[in-house]
């Protein structure tokens, strides 16, 4: 099977059936991407394919329907996405185990709406559960990231 994953082709000796997140994890060895519930209800695993936000753990290899975006491959060669600038600089991550896939959720939802209002961002945020509770400082960080490729005009 043959997936593209941040933009590098990969052939892979995989049972169609595998989810996406092992698939990422075990066989490409991109740790960003979390554990965290298997049953899609926390977001941990957030990543993007096609350029829609999916949880890898619910998305079996065989159904993948396009390139494959991870944590590890959002931003360009050498530069931040303006989402993780964003994280930085409002210091959202507290144990940080949720973070790739919030930023994940995050960039999407900015892909899709560079400008979204506060209950767009509290619906597009809603199914990534945060355990320290930075609910606030992630807000924040979406609406600073929004800001930032507002000002870059992306």
């Amino acid at each position: 099977m043959r997936l593209t994953v941040d933009g590098t082709d990969h052939d892979l000796d995989i049972e169609p059936e595998m989810p996406l997140l092992w698939v990422l994890r075990d066989e490409l060895g991109l740790t960003g991407v979390k554990y965290g519930c298997g049953i899609a209800m926390c977001g941990a695993c957030m990543v993007h394919v096609g350029g829609q936000a999916v949880p890898a753990c619910q998305v079996p290899a065989g159904e993948v329907w396009g390139p494959v975006t991870t944590i590890h491959g959002l931003g360009r060669p050498g530069a931040l996405h303006a989402v993780q600038e964003a994280w930085i600089e409002q210091q959202v991550a507290q144990c940080g185990y949720c973070q790739s896939g919030q930023i994940m959720a995050a960039a999407a939802l900015l892909a899709r709406n560079p400008d979204p209002a506060e209950d767009e961002i509290d619906a597009a945020m809603s199914g990534n559960l945060c355990r320290c509770g930075t609910y606030p400082r992630i807000r924040a960080a979406v609406r600073a990231a929004s800001a930032k490729l507002r000002e870059a005009g992306q």
